[in-house]
């Protein structure tokens, strides 16, 4: 269909396999399993099923900062699950998250088996079983968690809506690309404006913020993420900028960046991980 030509839905939608897109051969419109398969446990407690997109950094990340603390509990297994193979409609990792999107955790620390999905739920339980990484002053706390549920709200706006029509539809749109773009450039904004305030997004504190919000935003800022920096002119925003660059260089974000990537330069792919010595 041209850009220009008027498209009219029809009375009832129906699904047509393969309509396009880089994802359209796993894309479906129903949930549950297409196969049989259980998911690996490997030696420790916690039991991570994900992939190296900036919703599973974000947990490899926090983990790797949890260890960089001192918490030996923190330990775990990273098995990687290739989306574009459909390795999230397996059994097993269905029974992990019934939405089939990475990452998800499975926490073996005592009894049955503990499940957590959405990468914001799985942030915040890990702040608070191992009590770090989230302030535990009331008002900064609610601060971190305003930002952390800023983050799950904004970035299908990000991902699904800037990325897809940018950088992943088979064909470019003017009007669903400026619609998002004008979105992410308002997001930016905002995430600007607020770190010319302080040091890190909720305050003085580098928090469980700071590491959802980094994947997706600061990616993009420095060039990371769709191509698109130039495109967004991200230069004009300093203070964001100021603050991507210092979270990239912490050790724990550059080792939790590795884990479960199986694309770009041998040095930064760690498909999975087992043990400190892995990446």
């Amino acid at each position: 269909m041209a850009e220009n030509d008027t498209y009219t839905p029809p009375k009832v939608w129906k699904w047509e396999p393969g309509n396009g897109g880089k994802f359209a051969n796993i894309n479906r419109p129903i949930s549950g399993s297409t196969s049989e398969k259980d998911l690996p446990v490997g030696k420790h407690p916690l039991q991570l099923y994900s992939m190296a997109t900036p919703n599973g950094v974000k947990v490899t990340v926090m983990l790797e900062e949890l260890l960089a603390l001192g918490h030996k509990g923190a330990e775990y297994d990273a098995w990687l699950i290739q989306i574009t193979e459909g390795d999230q409609f397996t059994s097993g990792f269905v029974s992990a998250n019934p939405n089939s999107k990475i990452p998800a955790l499975m926490d073996h620390t005592s009894g049955s088996p503990t499940r957590v999905f959405e990468s914001g739920s799985i942030l915040f339980y890990l702040a608070e079983k191992f009590d770090a990484l989230i302030p535990k002053d009331a008002t900064a706390r609610t601060e971190t968690m305003n930002w952390l549920f800023w983050q799950m709200g904004s970035a299908p706006y990000l991902g699904g809506g800037f990325g897809h029509f940018y950088a992943y539809a088979p064909e470019k749109f003017e009007y669903p690309i400026n619609r998002f773009t004008m979105e992410t450039k308002r997001q930016l904004d905002v995430l600007d404006k607020a770190l010319g305030k302080n040091k890190y997004v909720a305050g003085d504190e580098y928090t469980i913020a700071d590491i959802a919000i980094w994947p997706w935003y600061g990616n993009l800022v420095l060039g990371e993420l769709y191509g698109a920096a130039e495109f967004l002119s991200v230069h004009e925003y300093k203070n964001l900028k100021r603050w991507a660059e210092e979270i990239a260089n912490r050790p724990a974000v550059k080792r939790g960046v590795k884990v479960n990537r199986v694309w770009g330069d041998e040095a930064g792919q760690v498909a999975e991980r087992h043990d400190a010595s892995d990446i």
